[in-house]
């Protein structure tokens, strides 16, 4: 089914500006558009979980500092203050 859309002149000058051959329909342009923003959001996705990784590793390797160094300590837990 094809339905028609309006957009502003503004719109249509920026998707005319957006062809590489000047033979792309603005469906396809806009598909484009779409296809682009989908890989940029897989992108990111991939980009945050490989930066929790990363955080997480630095947290085991400071935990494992911290607990070198509480073990040659020698205290206990007051809780009166």
């Amino acid at each position: 089914m094809v339905s028609t859309i309006q957009i502003n002149h503004d719109v249509k000058d920026a998707l005319n500006r957006m062809k590489t051959t000047g033979k792309e329909t603005y469906e396809q342009i806009i598909l484009q558009m779409i296809n682009f923003i989908e890989e940029q959001k897989r992108n990111r996705e991939e980009l945050i979980i490989e930066g929790c990784k990363e955080m997480a590793e630095d947290m085991i390797r400071i935990n494992k500092e911290w607990e070198a160094v509480d073990a040659e300590l020698d205290w206990e837990w007051n809780e009166e203050f």
